[in-house]
């Protein structure tokens, strides 16, 4: 066997790779010893003397444990740093068996021969990871930061619809520049934009006056109200504005959201005195008059026990109905009632000053429904001064007929008034329409065309009293045809 070199004695002296020995490796001085060897290895202060190694942790761990020299290792580095950063602490598993490691070698400042890993390298795989906190963009870089833009740069942003921010606009004057320069764009949505932000952050005296001089954000500021309803901010601003009849208008809206007839009718009373202009007000006092009138009827009808009720019972309320509406309710259910009734035609028509020409449409309308034929002629009635009964329309006569046909008239009726129409040639086409035989003959024979004569027998049976009638006008020899 060749002797050992010097060198090889010296390293085996001073190695943590023993020799092999009958020794007992679990003996308690042994690893104690070891300990103090991988302990002393890692420790800043490489002065400190041998009985530090008598510093150990009793939570159950030997001081020569790897959780427990990561532990001290990882608060040494954290204590010599000047910046702490976030990290996870690991605690690292390794199996006993089949490890590359030994505890010396895991501890060892310097790699060794045999390829194994120094502490760093180990540390910084297993055990504790470090991770850099993210490091914000310069601030010189203001392009990509909403919050930094630039008056003109926001307007642009805003256009385009990215991301932007208007809190950075927090004084009196920016917040004008902001608004002046989404009004010189010419974009409603930018403007709206702003406004909407105004609204948030100036009060709304200041917000008033400042849009008193500029026409454009107010009338887009007016529009935006009554888009989303804010009926009672709408008023107040008209009412600084000095649009008094516009405020008087706007509060007068406010009806529509009241359900309750009773206080709708209250609402609209106390209405009478807004300043209204001289139409508006009239307006506004018929409709006062029309409801209180109403809400009268609908009770009194409720509890009403007349035939034609019964006949044809109401199939609606007529609270809240037009006044036209309402007419015709009254010439339906109430016609023939005294003047001095509330529920009368002729005291609703002259209350609410109801033209001649739509209190006969109306009229006529609900009576011919009725099939009260007596009372559409008691319409068109009139007495001359001699006395002479003469109908008379001031919606003419064919549309008298018009409307007598889609309440299906009798033929007799509508001969009636159909022979009142002046125009021979209006007259002849709407006996066409309705099928008026007679009228459609002694039309012809008045304008003397027996070749269309002639050609409406040919439609007629043989069997009807107007064929007949035809023939014997044809064979007429009084009758100086025209063809």
């Amino acid at each position: 066997m060749t002797r050992a070199k010097p060198e090889d004695d010296e390293y085996w002296n001073s190695s943590k790779f023993k020799a092999f020995t009958f020794d007992d490796d679990d003996d308690e001085f042994s690893r104690l010893k070891e300990s103090k060897r991988a302990v002393n290895s890692i420790l800043v202060d490489e002065d400190e003397d041998e009985d530090d190694v008598e510093r150990v942790n009793w939570s159950g761990e030997p001081v020569g444990s790897i959780s427990w020299s990561v532990k001290e290792t990882a608060s040494s580095i954290r204590s010599g740093s000047e910046q702490s950063f976030p990290k996870i602490d690991t605690t690292p598993s390794l199996s006993k068996q089949g490890s590359g490691y030994s505890l010396s070698a895991l501890f060892k400042a310097k790699s060794k021969p045999g390829g194994f890993q120094s502490f760093s390298e180990s540390f910084s795989d297993t055990s504790v990871r470090t991770y850099a906190p993210e490091l914000q963009r310069p601030r010189s870089d203001g392009k990509d930061f909403v919050s930094d833009l630039s008056l003109e740069e926001t307007v642009r942003r805003m256009q385009k619809g990215r991301t932007y921010s208007l809190e950075k606009f927090r004084s009196l004057q920016d917040k004008l520049l902001l608004l002046d320069e989404a009004v010189a764009v010419y974009d409603g949505n930018v403007i709206t934009a702003v406004l909407i932000y105004l609204k948030k952050s100036l009060s709304k005296e200041i917000l008033f006056r400042e849009l008193m001089a500029r026409d454009v954000a107010l009338h887009h500021y007016v529009h935006y109200l009554k888009e989303m309803g804010e009926q009672k901010l709408l008023v107040e601003l008209l009412k600084a504005l000095g649009r008094t009849e516009d405020m008087a208008l706007m509060q007068y809206k406010e009806h529509l959201n009241i359900k309750d007839e009773g206080r709708r009718r209250d609402f609209l009373k106390n209405c009478l005195s807004l300043p209204f202009s001289q139409d508006d007000a009239t307006h506004v006092q018929d409709h006062y008059t029309l409801l209180e009138r109403q809400i009268i009827i609908e009770a009194s009808d409720k509890k009403a026990q007349e035939d034609i009720f019964k006949k044809f019972p109401r199939k609606a309320s007529i609270l809240n109905m037009p006044i036209i509406t309402t007419l015709y309710y009254s010439c339906f259910y109430h016609y023939g009632e005294p003047e001095g009734t509330y529920s009368s035609p002729a005291n609703i028509r002259k209350t609410f000053r109801i033209s001649e020409k739509q209190y006969i449409l109306t009229s006529l309308g609900a009576r011919a429904k009725l099939k009260s034929w007596f009372d559409v002629d008691s319409l068109f009635n009139t007495k001359n001064w001699l006395g002479y009964t003469k109908k008379r329309s001031p919606i003419g006569f064919h549309r008298v007929v018009d409307i007598l046909q889609k309440n299906n008239a009798p033929v007799q009726v509508l001969e009636e008034y159909m022979n009142l129409i002046d125009d021979p040639e209006l007259k002849l086409s709407m006996a066409l329409k309705y099928k008026c035989h007679d009228i459609v003959i002694n039309t012809y024979r008045d304008l003397k065309d027996r070749h269309q004569l002639t050609l409406y027998k040919e439609k007629l049976d043989q069997d009807t009293v107007e064929y007949r009638k035809i023939q014997k006008l044809l064979n007429d020899g009084q009758i100086r045809w025209k063809n």
